[in-house]
């Protein structure tokens, strides 16, 4: 299971994404566009070392390697930017790489450095109300032919739409609005991941 950063500061934010690990989760994707290198490079200081490995950085790549990230994130945007030599050296200096696609067609041309994309909203939007996505998810995964990428549900996960994400054919999910938009971020969490594993 995937946690995804909320974009702005969060109160207690470090204590909560310490607790998230201690708790089970297994990737957690730091995602902060606002943040200048300097402020990105405190906020991954904070995070226990022992936590790093999980930890998946979603921009100031260049920070990655020195803070003991071995996980980088592309944007649509960035993955359209950046050529596939690059992101092939990426892959072979040993980062495992995910990105972000929001069309179907988009996610069987995915070039395979990936390792798995985010693809939502699947359902409305817990952080972005009303925002919410016109695809027929269970009948775009049924035409799926890549098979080398994982496909990871996004947009208005909570512990009763888990199941029905799998059953579309997502291989796993992500949580954002469940943990950050909560007042009980670390017990929604265990919710979702006992559904997750029944």
């Amino acid at each position: 299971m995937i946690v995804i950063t909320n974009p702005i500061p969060v109160i207690n934010e470090i204590d909560t994404i310490h607790s998230l690990f201690e708790n089970g989760l297994e990737l957690l994707h730091i995602r902060k566009p606002d943040f200048s290198e300097t402020e990105m490079n405190a906020f991954l200081s904070e995070i226990k070392s022992d936590f790093r490995q999980q930890v998946v950085l979603h921009s100031h790549h260049q920070l990655a390697l020195a803070s003991g990230i071995h996980r980088i994130h592309f944007t649509e945007k960035a993955r359209i930017e950046t050529s596939e030599k690059s992101l092939k050296n990426w892959k072979e200096s040993g980062f495992k790489l995910s990105t972000s696609i929001h069309q179907m067609i988009d996610f069987e041309e995915l070039p395979t450095v990936f390792a798995y994309a985010f693809f939502g909203p699947v359902f409305e939007s817990i952080s972005k109300p009303k925002y919410a996505s016109d695809i027929d998810f269970k009948k775009a995964l049924q035409q799926r032919k890549n098979n080398e990428t994982s496909l990871v549900a996004l947009g208005g996960i909570t512990a009763d739409k888990i199941k029905t994400a799998l059953k579309y054919g997502f291989d796993d999910v992500a949580l954002l609005g469940a943990i950050w938009n909560s007042n009980h971020p670390i017990e929604n969490f265990k919710q979702c991941k006992k559904r997750d594993l029944s």
